[in-house]
């Protein structure tokens, strides 16, 4: 019996050791590298930017600043909102700094290039910022995950609303690159399909300050909605010189399909007051948004932060937190666990990721609250209710991506 427990626990204790030295040796190079992507500089900076540096930061710091017993780094990179700059970075990053996740979020161009590298790669790619619906359906990868809202969602609650409101005819105005295409296509299909009209739209570059003849061609279409289909500073700049212009006067509803509240902050709430939209999270929602919105305030400025930043804190969230049950940052072992493993953190309660990387969070009906409704800096909105995530997003046999199941 004595010679029986000495085998035993020799037994245990090399099984122990074996353990703890696999998991030493799965984690590679020692360290784990979050290589954060984003516009720092240009008219994206306000929606993610500094602040998603901010927000993985706050991410890894809340982890420990470990996983697995071993150190976690962020680099963080420009990419200036140009696919050439982006893609050059994600390409040094994989080959020569050995990044083992990327968390990403600016230009549809940029996002769709890393995207087929990091697929290429087998890295998770968390997508926190950037909205075109291809990256979960017809340019699909089993290594992408987008952790907010998509050029499908949007404009589909946005059409709904308006057209309940009575609106059938609108004219667009969108950006000219695969962002306002994506986003321009899909509302269209909701329009013409609920019985709408798409009388016109006007294309304008990336960039512009002037809206003014774009604006002057959305009027004379006589369209009952003017929506703009656009992000960043060309979303405020445009609804300011649409205020200037004050086609809301004349008849005429101006609206959008997705904002964020740094674009309401720099426009004014006199110039945003009544502006309907759906966001994934609001700062002043609940008890557990607000606790985290103050922390993030007080090293932020007091700037209030974006759902794109609130979606790149519970992409790194979830990212360790599957490093940490899969014992390795081997991406596909990675990619699983996080697919398998509701999300939960203080935006999001038992959210899934669906199989084409969508994560299946509800959304908010937002409504920009008036100057005199409003009780202190940024609290500018009023929740109107919940929209299930089965309402908004894609349905997945729908999407087109090539790797779900049929």
């Amino acid at each position: 019996m004595a010679q029986l427990n000495r085998k035993t626990l020799l037994a245990t204790a090399v099984t122990a050791l074996l353990i703890a030295s696999g998991a030493q040796a799965q984690i590679s190079d020692d360290v784990v590298r979050i290589g954060v992507m984003a516009d720092m500089t240009g008219p994206y900076a306000g929606n993610g930017g500094p602040g998603s540096v901010l927000a993985v930061r706050m991410a890894v710091e809340d982890f420990g600043g470990k996983v697995a017993g071993k150190p976690v780094e962020v680099v963080i990179a420009d990419d200036q909102n140009k696919p050439d700059v982006g893609t050059n970075i994600a390409r040094q990053w994989l080959e020569q700094q050995k990044i083992d996740t990327i968390v990403g979020g600016s230009a549809s161009s940029i996002a769709l290039s890393v995207s087929n590298m990091m697929k290429a790669a087998k890295k998770p790619y968390l997508i926190a910022g950037t909205v075109a619906s291809d990256l979960t359906g017809k340019a699909c990868s089993p290594m992408n995950i987008q952790f907010a809202v998509d050029t499908y969602s949007m404009p589909k609650a946005g059409v709904q609303s308006l057209m309940s409101q009575g609106i059938k005819s609108f004219y667009f105005i969108s950006v000219d690159y695969a962002f306002g295409a994506a986003f321009q296509a899909e509302a269209t299909k909701f329009i013409e399909a609920a019985g709408g009209k798409v009388v016109g739209s006007v294309k304008h570059p990336l960039g512009t300050t002037d809206f003014s003849s774009y604006l002057m061609q959305a009027q004379a279409s006589k369209a009952q909605a003017i929506v703009l289909l656009n992000a960043g500073l060309d979303q405020t700049n445009a609804l300011k010189q649409a205020a200037e212009f004050r086609i809301a006067r004349s008849g005429q509803a101006v609206s959008v399909f997705g904002m964020t509240i740094n674009a309401v902050h720099a426009m004014g709430l006199d110039v945003a007051q009544g502006l309907q939209f759906t966001d994934p999270m609001y700062w002043d929602h609940t008890n557990e948004t607000r606790a985290w919105a103050k922390r993030f305030m007080d090293r932020n400025n007091g700037v209030a932060p974006t759902y794109i930043m609130a979606s790149a804190y519970s992409a790194t969230t979830h990212y360790l937190k599957s490093v940490a049950a899969a014992n390795t940052d081997e991406g596909t072992a990675v990619m699983a666990k996080m697919k398998a493993t509701p999300i939960n953190d203080f935006s999001m309660k038992n959210v899934r990721i669906r199989e084409d990387g969508q994560t299946m969070r509800p959304v908010y009906s937002a409504l920009v609250k008036t100057p005199a409704e409003s009780k202190g800096k940024y609290d500018y909105y009023v929740i109107k209710g919940e929209i299930p995530a089965d309402q908004v997003f894609r349905p997945m046999a729908e999407g087109g991506c090539d790797f779900v199941k049929k």
